[in-house]
């Protein structure tokens, strides 16, 4: 960590500083963070220095010593770094009910992006909700009320087949793929960063390669890129990362992966394989990244274990299909033969809880095999009754990746950070329902076990892995790097500190070593307490058109 090497910006910044210092005025300003260990993001060797903050931007870094502030914090023997992007969070939900974003601001996480698949627009009006329509009216609904992190979002190819579509598992008519068209338009104009898609699910499996390309080609004329949860992460992964590839290469868009993984050990050792495919596709001229979570576990409900053809027309249609004994016959058949991917072991599921009570004081917390034994059928039947009873998702782990694998991923200098959740608070109504622990742990998890502990790659690497990285892979404008000029977000953390805390059997546990957090200037996170302040702004895609 001792290195003194300044990035270029830095050094111009101390040339400025020196020139005012000659002229006799000591540069002012309203916030010197000094004495820190300054990791700017870009990658660059951490030097120590001091930061300075007017308003809600970054007025120096450099040697302040000869410059007068408002205001000082020391932080001598603690690492001052952008603040976070958090390149995978469904926070959208959560912080309409709690906008300070616990978990996240627990971690020094600024910048929250959603848009896997959903996105909380466009959607139609409906008669008790008439809050917002479009994805930009959601964005102005979450400024208005008031949140503690910067927010952004891809639309999600889901959403908008589903605008158009319905649950209808069948290609567009030619008016209704301009329709959708338009819609992504719409919503790259409001400030989306791009088309999110996340093709393991009903409906979003029912959109075809083609139809992808077309909409992400829309997304393209504004600047944007692809994401895209690939359609298989497990026996079919090569098939899942050629449609990806395909999509970038007829849309001519950049193209993320998420929660790159690769599921089931009887599929681990196609990792060499996979990588390679990425890296040629990298050097054939395409733009392709992805993100990662630290942990072995995905989160998803046990409905993902149900053919999707079953899913048409939405859960009701569903539920009122698999009670036919025709179809619940069919559906049997094909779970047992692989619907495409052979479900994973039972042991290997864990129920994480229901919504119905009654179902929750008898199998919360148990493993998808202990289940099936108490309810005297095998997995297959239980989950369809367990859907019929509960008539919900199922909230479920799924311990399917290999330690190894993930943590070779993690190193590749393309991944950057993501949660893949909500950001929660560990108070009611988020403590009432379990979750995964990457809710509250998968920047600090990087930062102290990973990093720390493990040396799994520097922390220069991983900081920029969660900075300036995603900045440039989400074309995100004046975010991500300690430079003059930039947004004033910031995270000051305890390197020999920061862990993360929150484990399988008790998720709900803040990360410790996050000192102090920046949103666009503003103190949100004060000795490892929220300020109660909700600085944060809609970042928005190069697409943004400002109503006039």
């Amino acid at each position: 960590m001792g290195g003194e090497r300044f990035s270029a910006t830095s050094r111009l910044t101390v040339l400025l500083l020196l020139a005012s210092a000659c002229a006799g005025t000591p540069p002012h300003f309203e916030l010197i963070i000094k004495n820190g260990m300054v990791y700017d993001g870009t990658g660059a060797e951490p030097a120590r220095a001091d930061v300075a903050i007017n308003a809600d931007t970054i007025a120096a870094v450099g040697n302040l010593t000869s410059a007068t502030s408002d205001r000082t914090l020391d932080a001598a023997g603690l690492a001052v770094a952008p603040g976070f992007i958090n390149t995978l969070s469904w926070a959208d939900g959560s912080l309409l009910r709690d906008g300070r974003s616990m978990s996240d601001i627990m971690q020094g996480v600024t910048l929250e992006v959603f848009g896997e698949g959903l996105s909380a627009g466009p959607r139609k009006r409906k008669k008790n909700d008439t809050l917002w329509t479009t994805l930009g009216g959601y964005f102005e609904v979450l400024r208005q009320r008031g949140v503690t992190p910067n927010f952004a979002s891809l639309v999600g190819a889901t959403t908008v087949r589903q605008y158009v579509l319905s649950d209808a598992n069948r290609a567009p008519s030619a008016s209704e793929l301009a329709q959708m068209k338009a819609l992504v338009a719409e919503a790259m104009q409001q400030g989306a960063l791009g088309l999110g898609a996340s093709l393991i699910y009903a409906p979003a499996d029912y959109a075809s390669t083609s139809e992808l390309a077309e909409l992400s080609a829309e997304a393209a004329r504004f600047g944007g890129i692809y994401m895209s949860h690939l359609r298989s992460e497990s026996d079919h992964i090569y098939a899942g990362l050629a449609e990806s590839f395909t999509i970038a290469a007829q849309a001519k868009i950049a193209v993320g992966i998420y929660h790159l993984k690769i599921n089931h050990a009887r599929n681990w050792h196609k990792i060499d394989t996979v990588l390679h495919k990425i890296d040629s596709a990298q050097k054939a001229g395409l733009s392709v990244f992805a993100n990662m979570y630290p942990y072995t576990a995905s989160g998803t409900g046990l409905l993902a274990r149900l053919p999707t053809w079953v899913q048409e027309g939405g859960p009701g249609a569903m539920r009122k299909r698999l009670r036919q004994p025709a179809v619940r016959r069919k559906v049997l058949r094909k779970m047992a033969e692989g619907i495409p991917t052979k479900n994973s072991d039972p042991e290997d599921v864990l129920v994480l809880g229901f919504r119905k009570d009654s179902l929750n004081a008898r199998y919360k917390g148990m493993r998808l095999s202990a289940i099936a034994k108490a309810h005297g059928k095998n997995a297959d039947e239980t989950v369809i009754d367990l859907l019929l009873a509960d008539q919900s998702s199922i909230a479920s782990l799924y311990f399917l990746m290999s330690d190894q694998n993930m943590k070779r991923m993690l190193q590749l200098p393309f991944v950057s950070i993501c949660s893949d959740g909500a950001s929660e608070a560990s108070e009611p109504p988020f403590t009432n329902t379990p979750t995964h622990p990457r809710v509250y742990g998968s920047f600090a998890r990087v930062l102290g076990p990973l990093v720390r502990d493990e040396r799994l790659f520097s922390l220069t690497e991983a900081v920029r892995k969660m900075t300036s990285l995603p900045a440039q892979q989400l074309n995100i404008k004046k975010r991500g790097a300690l430079k003059t000029g930039n947004y004033a977000d910031v995270a000051i953390f305890a390197p020999h500190e920061i862990s993360d805390k929150a484990t399988f059997d008790n998720p709900h546990q803040y990360a410790v070593g996050m000192k102090y957090v920046f949103v666009n200037g503003v103190l949100v996170l004060a000795h490892g307490q929220h300020t109660g302040k909700f600085p944060g702004q809609c970042v928005r895609g190069p697409g943004w058109r400002a109503e006039k």
